[in-house]
């Protein structure tokens, strides 16, 4: 199927579609798949996700091997802060802020699969968290109140989203000022291959919905936030298997040795206002010291 001239309507029933099936998915063929969608490597297991299992208030059963990043990580959570995960799946991310918000914070995770939303909520339930909820909900109209949230967090959602633009503007109405978020994503560098950029296993599988990475940081920059950090970033390589099922022998060479860069970022800003005019310098990967973050344009990254 392709998805050239579909409606963003069309676009949202498709990953819907199958993201309900990739919860019934097993882990491993997730990781080893782009985002799930269509065939697995035998080249590569690991193809987007980084490993959680390191993290404090990681839970297996809610893993399904779907993201690019680890946004928790960076995303500066405090004791009692209240955060929001966009497209949270079963859970993944939403776990790890509750320990770092602890008892006295509240998670929420947003989610319009039905399918995820049963699943995570039946995790929560098995750790008998009473301050962890999930939404069924479209994340380009959020189903909460202005003002809300002290963090929010999204690990490989964006890209599958038709408009960007609205999401964004959504964080900026449902973060308190002074409030952030540090979301992971897959942001393109020059142009995707026609067979690629049409495939709507590609598009449900995080490749052919990504938009340009200068494109997707003025989206941010535009609607007015602040201190916006690449917190880490690093290529995606698809592996050949993947690749020729949409292109010819000639074009995977062509596309491995081109200009286009396919890349996960973790990317922070946050939302003016608060009444603290300080900013704490956003640690980067790999940066133990108090050297400076990675900022867009600085040539750094």
């Amino acid at each position: 199927m392709s998805t050239k001239q579909q409606t963003p309507d069309k676009l949202k029933d498709l990953v819907k579609e199958k993201y309900n099936k990739i919860s019934e998915q097993p882990l491993d063929f997730n990781a080893s798949s782009c985002c799930g969608a269509g065939e697995s490597s035998e080249e590569v297991y690991n193809i987007m996700t980084d490993d959680y299992s390191e993290m404090d208030g990681y839970n297996k059963e809610a893993d399904l091997g779907l993201g690019c990043g680890l946004p928790t990580q960076f995303a500066r959570i405090s004791e009692g802060d209240t955060v929001i995960d966009l497209g949270s799946g079963a859970g993944n991310d939403c776990f790890v802020a509750r320990h770092q918000t602890g008892p006295a914070g509240k998670v929420l995770g947003i989610d319009f699969a039905e399918s995820m939303i049963s699943k995570a909520r039946k995790n929560a339930e098995k750790m008998e968290f009473n301050n962890v909820e999930f939404r069924n909900g479209d994340i380009e109209e959020m189903p909460v109140s202005d003002n809300l949230a002290d963090v929010i967090v999204s690990n490989c959602v964006l890209n599958l989203v038709p408009d960007k633009e609205k999401v964004f503007s959504e964080i900026f109405r449902v973060l308190k000022p002074g409030g952030h978020f540090s979301i992971s994503d897959i942001v393109l560098v020059g142009d995707l291959p026609e067979p690629l950029r049409e495939d709507a296993e590609m598009y449900a599988g995080c490749v052919a919905g990504a938009i340009q990475k200068d494109k997707y940081l003025g989206h941010i920059e535009e609607l007015g936030f602040e201190h916006i950090t690449i917190q880490k970033e690093k290529p995606i390589i698809i592996p050949d298997d993947i690749l020729s099922k949409y292109l010819s022998e000639q074009e995977v060479h062509e596309f491995k040795n081109g200009a286009t860069g396919i890349y996960s970022i973790t990317v922070y800003a946050q939302k003016p206002g608060g009444g603290d005019s300080s900013f704490e310098e956003i640690q980067t990967a790999g940066e133990q010291s108090s050297g400076p973050a990675c900022t867009p344009g600085s040539g750094c990254c």
